[in-house]
């Protein structure tokens, strides 16, 4: 695990929640029967931005604990991870992509988060060993890219993202490496007070084209320490792009979404997808938007943005691939465009389906799309 003192008084028990927040005694115990299914922990500094006189805080939606995560609807597994696991670890849905889980553990641990049948528990399907995951790259050409997650991979010791750095940044095949992260949202300090950290990505990012992937989802999520782990990869070489997940609650409105589009391109950030939430158990009842409702919320946004916040795609990661969402055409109908398929013969298709109103996903079973 990063530096443990940059964690020092995180918040990790229902107690500890209670009292940080000021709940009543009879709440531990509530909160203790869903941290036992689902682990819990917010940094002092994430915990900092919760308005605690607001019951509807965005910020306290996406971290503290709900008893919808107790929910039995929905999967664990959306987008068909665990079919792509080529080897412990390495994730090969797109010929050209490979997605490695370099650890299961995060600063902050999201409430929304599609992959809570890992994160905090289970070592399944993590890699281990960088060297191990380095082989299999260099044993594929076709894979041109690469990005390391989680979990969040900034919550490795340094040794271990230099070894990552290092392997990968020595393929030729290799066009850039992506690192996906909310560590510059929920725990900044970890970047910009680590000089061994950014001298790492500065020195690598000489070798090898490096990116950022954040996740900001609320315009107070950019504050003044956020912006600064950003300028701070930024002037060491590294691009930093943002993908948002839209959440109910958190930021389904077009001011609010809009406003956290403008926020980005202030600070040279390039907004790079909206994702569509997934029907995660625990997740979908809590945070899912309908499809016909969600389109129209990107769409208010994206229009008041001009350049590069119009560039942002609203889309899902479905076990078919990644499909973006273009719109409503007529009474429900919605036109949607594989943006990546896992499917060949899928590449750039575009397809409609009839909708309801509460539809928030497409179902598995879209059989004429299958291989």
């Amino acid at each position: 695990m990063a530096d443990e003192k940059q964690y020092k008084g995180a918040v990790s028990t229902a107690r500890q929640l209670c009292d940080a927040m000021g709940y009543p005694e009879s709440e531990v115990e509530r909160y203790d029967r869903i941290i036992e299914h689902f682990p819990m922990l917010i940094t002092p500094y994430y915990l900092s931005l919760i308005d605690k006189n607001d019951p509807d805080d965005p910020i306290a939606r996406m971290c503290i604990p709900s008893d919808a995560e107790l929910s039995t609807t929905g999967s664990f597994d959306t987008s068909g991870e665990k079919l792509n696991t080529k080897q412990e670890g390495v994730q090969h849905k797109y010929a050209q992509t490979a997605l490695i889980l370099s650890t299961n553990v995060c600063a902050t641990y999201c409430r929304y988060c599609f992959r809570k049948r890992l994160v905090g528990i289970s070592e399944d399907e993590l890699a281990k060993q960088a060297e191990d995951t380095v082989k299999y790259v260099k044993a594929h050409p076709e894979i041109t890219n690469v990005l390391v997650s989680g979990g969040d991979p900034l919550m490795n010791p340094n040794r271990i993202i230099k070894s990552y750095l290092e392997g990968l940044s020595a393929v030729d095949t290799l066009d850039f490496i992506r690192f996906g992260s909310r560590v510059p949202v929920t725990c900044p300090q970890r970047i910009y007070d680590d000089k061994e950290l950014l001298d790492m990505f500065a020195e690598y990012a000489k070798k090898k084209t490096l990116y950022l992937i954040t996740q900001f989802n609320h315009p107070r999520e950019i504050t003044e320490e956020s912006v600064k782990a950003v300028r701070c990869m930024q002037e060491r070489g590294i691009q930093v792009r943002n993908q948002t997940v839209l959440l109910r609650g958190v930021n389904d409105d077009p001011k609010v979404l809009g406003e956290l589009l403008r926020k980005f391109t202030r600070i040279s950030v390039v907004p790079y997808y909206i994702f569509q939430c997934r029907p995660v158990t625990g997740v979908k009842e809590r945070f899912q938007v309908p499809l016909l409702e969600g389109v129209k919320i990107v769409d208010a946004a994206k229009n008041m943005q001009n350049g590069p916040g119009k560039a942002v795609r609203y889309a899902m990661s479905h076990p078919l691939g990644k499909i973006e969402i273009l719109g409503e055409l007529s009474e429900g109908e919605m036109l949607f465009k594989f943006h990546q398929s896992k499917y060949p013969k899928n590449a750039s298709r575009i397809f409609t389906v009839k909708l309801s109103p509460d539809t928030a996903w497409l179902d598995d079973d879209l059989t004429p799309l299958k291989k």
